[in-house]
């Protein structure tokens, strides 16, 4: 048995297995209003104040693992399979990610910084309390998950898997979503702030509270017909316009 943080666990090393466009408006801070004076309620944000952490020494990810109080600094869990653990007061530094099977973790009261992976396995996971930050992440599943209170700050991230997950209480500040798929998903008090969405698609699913007025760019592939429940700009709004039109069966002319 090898010490991981506050409890024993086994770490074994496991083997490497039509779009629109808006130009946004930019806001100083996070958005609490709607335009016109109707209230839309803001994303309340994680507060993560982690313990005096231990360095990780175990030789890699085990499944259904638990892992309390730890630092994973630049350690390259590649390939490794941790589906099903618990990070709990965890902060994952520069680690590498690619191919990392993480289904059905639970990472709670967490925080994960410059992290780079591509096609990062995290279906079916459940974030609660944790901060990403300055992530470069490529493929990154995380269909079916659920997410609360969560803050998405800096880096890109391309290919977001969000397919009929759960967020509530979500930010994304400051970073670059490409083609982020929230398909059949439902989102609730979620924001976007100073970011650029590119591609992203709403097909199916159930907006609350959701606050698109802060994208420095926004571009939709799919799903203008579910914005009910979403908030957007007067700028964003013009720039719908035709697609809007075309949804409704309006004809435009002269």
């Amino acid at each position: 048995m090898t010490r991981c943080g506050r409890r024993d666990v086994t770490c074994g090393v496991f083997p490497q297995v039509g779009r629109v466009v808006s130009g946004g408006v930019q806001h100083g801070g996070m958005v609490r209003r709607a335009v016109g004076g109707t209230g839309v309620r803001g994303a309340r944000r994680p507060e993560v104040r982690l313990p005096v952490l231990e360095r990780f020494e175990g030789g890699g990810l085990e499944p259904d693992g638990d892992y309390d109080g730890l630092e994973f600094r630049e350690a390259d869990l590649s390939g490794q399979d941790g589906g099903g653990a618990r990070f709990m007061d965890c902060a994952l530094r520069g680690c590498a990610l690619d191919g990392t099977r993480l289904s059905r973790a639970r990472v709670l009261d967490s925080s994960w910084a410059g992290v780079r992976g591509v096609g990062t396995d995290l279906a079916e996971a459940t974030w609660r309390d944790v901060e990403l930050t300055d992530a470069r992440l490529g493929g990154t599943q995380l269909h079916g998950a659920v997410l609360e209170r969560v803050l998405v700050r800096g880096g890109k991230i391309d290919f977001l898997n969000l397919r009929g997950a759960r967020l509530k209480d979500v930010v994304f500040e400051g970073c670059v979503l490409v083609e982020p798929d929230f398909g059949g998903a439902r989102l609730e008090r979620v924001e976007f702030v100073d970011c650029a969405v590119k591609g992203v698609e709403f097909s199916g699913a159930v907006l609350k509270d959701v606050d698109l007025r802060g994208a420095a760019s926004l571009e939709i592939a799919g799903g203008v017909d579910r914005l009910s429940g979403a908030v957007i700009s007067t700028a964003q709004l013009l720039d719908l316009a035709p697609v809007l039109a075309g949804e409704l069966g309006i004809r435009v002319e002269g």
